[in-house]
């Protein structure tokens, strides 16, 4: 008899080396808000086995350090104004670190603890630095616990929810794949639940979900994503080329084994330039900049920087560095890229070419508005 030979989901999975597994606020508290320790504690268990030789690494990608604070702060429900979301987050983000911390050493292992904005991703320097952190604490033996930096973080350098977080993370440590664990055992082609609802067991492209509709948020109170965030961050992740895994917290084990559980997302790209990733699912454009016909095809089709010549207009108060839309003559996003210049000095260069510029305004103005190596292209999404 044959040897039956491993399934494409079992060999992507049990030959990742490098592992993200984000698990939700829903699978860590209770719905009235506080830290479930035997929640923490089966899911540590799994984390630490998964790692036990030496040979997996895991970035652990944790919800729950508002949901953590709610009980301690008499809170009953996670508060919709951002100070005391602020707040909450400050109290949980020591509880929920602490039972990790705790957990964790009932093995003999180390944590540390990675707090991210979406603004530290972005640039060049703080996104270098966010690498380096990372891959020491793996190298020396550490579980990096990462969260979104919600004591500090705004509205506007939000990531939005920890899935989007946990995919871009998984980029930036090249990651070999994404498990991404909720209270829900992976993706359905309708209500989990409901009579003639199936569970999807591999997606191998967006076309796979054509006609799917996808839940949002549960009924806890507790978190910000639901399943469309899960799908958003598998589109985000496996366009990048890594796999992921979707199914719930209970199912840890399983999944981390290759086994038939959840749904897996196959790889549908390879990976791309580290810094573009972020900028085009991370960042918050402060600004836009209108292209004339010549730009958009200079832009798009030949990938070239944007220069002044090739702009009509300028919105939006930003300074150099910070990110900007580059949109088409008719208003459509073509593309977002980090601006040399700011808002104030881009009038005056509207339409002008860098010889002219530089010989009326100095050196200088002799460069791009945008360099091709901090501009990416924007696809449409690909979710249903």
């Amino acid at each position: 008899m044959a040897e039956q030979r491993p399934s494409h989901r079992e060999a992507a999975v049990t030959r990742a080396r490098r592992v993200v597994v984000k698990v939700g606020s829903s699978s860590l508290t209770t719905a009235s808000g506080g830290l479930d320790a035997d929640r923490v504690d089966a899911l540590v268990d799994v984390l630490a086995k998964v790692r036990d030789g030496g040979e997996r690494e895991v970035v652990l990608v944790s919800s729950g350090a508002i949901a953590a604070g709610l009980a301690p702060l008499g809170l009953v429900r996670r508060p919709k104004d951002l100070a005391r979301q602020q707040a909450a987050a400050s109290v949980g983000q020591g509880l929920l670190v602490a039972r990790y911390t705790a957990s964790f050493a009932r093995y003999g292992v180390r944590v540390g603890q990675v707090l991210l904005t979406a603004d530290d991703t972005s640039r060049r320097g703080h996104y270098r630095n966010a690498y380096s952190t990372l891959d020491k604490l793996l190298e020396m033996g550490a579980v990096p616990v990462v969260n979104e930096n919600d004591t500090v973080a705004t509205d506007e350098i939000r990531f939005g929810d920890n899935d989007r977080l946990a995919a871009l993370v998984a980029h930036l440590v090249h990651a070999d794949l994404l498990v991404l664990l909720s209270d829900v055992d992976g993706l359905y082609d309708g209500p989990p639940g409901t009579p003639g609802a199936s569970r999807i067991a591999e997606v191998t492209g967006p076309a796979d979900l054509a006609g799917v509709t996808i839940g949002s948020a549960g009924k806890a109170g507790v978190g910000t994503g639901g399943m469309v965030t899960k799908v958003e961050a598998a589109n985000i992740a496996t366009a990048a080329g890594v796999p992921v895994v979707l199914t719930s917290a209970s199912r840890a084990a399983d999944a981390l084994a290759g086994r038939d559980t959840g749904t897996y997302f196959h790889r549908t790209g390879r990976r791309s330039a580290d810094r573009l990733l972020w900028l085009a699912h991370a960042s918050t454009p402060q600004g836009a900049l209108t292209l004339d016909d010549g730009a958009v095809r200079a832009v798009v089709e030949r990938r070239t920087s944007l220069l002044p010549a090739g702009i009509c207009a300028v919105e939006g108060e930003f300074s150099a560095g910070d990110p900007v839309e580059l949109r088409d003559p008719h208003g459509t996003p073509i593309a977002r890229g980090l601006v040399n210049f700011d808002a104030k000095e881009i009038p005056q260069l509207l339409g002008r070419s860098t010889r002219d510029l530089a010989r009326e305004l100095g050196p200088a103005y002799e460069r791009e508005v945008v360099h091709r190596d901090d501009l990416v292209l924007l696809t449409p999404r690909l979710t249903p």
